[in-house]
């Protein structure tokens, strides 16, 4: 997994932050990898193919360039690098 560092987070949205993860029983840094989470996925945001077709309709890629993108939505996704 990747490991990320914010800087400079105003005290308030800090202390906001905290009082939200309290109320959700977490810690901030399980707060915090909640939210990413849900602003990254279908449910709660986008859909990383949906959004990479959606820049390759912008740059005028033909549908046989689009075919190559698509994905097969029931198979699972790998998510580690070579």
């Amino acid at each position: 997994m990747a490991t990320m560092t914010i800087r400079n987070i105003p005290d308030d949205v800090y202390r906001l932050l905290k009082v939200r993860a309290a109320l959700n029983d977490r810690s901030a840094e399980a707060e915090v990898r909640a939210m990413i989470q849900s602003a990254t996925t279908s449910e709660g945001g986008i859909d990383e193919g949906e959004a990479l077709l959606a820049i390759g309709r912008q740059v005028g890629l033909t549908d046989a360039e689009h075919a190559l993108f698509a994905r097969d939505k029931s198979a699972p996704r790998k998510t580690s690098l070579p």
